[in-house]
């Protein structure tokens, strides 16, 4: 059995996401038109990566491999 105040809590939570989806809408489809990833870090607080950051990282270890 859920204890008292179960269902205002789930309530709650529900609503708080669907504000912090709204609020960061337009930002998180942009980032999402550009092929970048998105993770959500908290309440209207988001983390975007550009993954062709990560051929940067891949070409510069080659290089050091490569010079003596």
């Amino acid at each position: 059995m859920n204890p008292p105040g179960a269902a205002w809590l789930s309530l709650i939570k529900i609503r708080m996401t669907m504000a912090d989806m709204a609020l960061c809408a337009d930002q998180d489809r942009w980032a999402r038109e550009l092929k970048w990833t998105v993770s959500r870090t908290g309440f209207g607080a988001r983390h975007y990566r550009d993954p062709r950051f990560d051929l940067v990282r891949e070409l510069e270890e080659v290089g050091r491999l490569f010079t003596v």
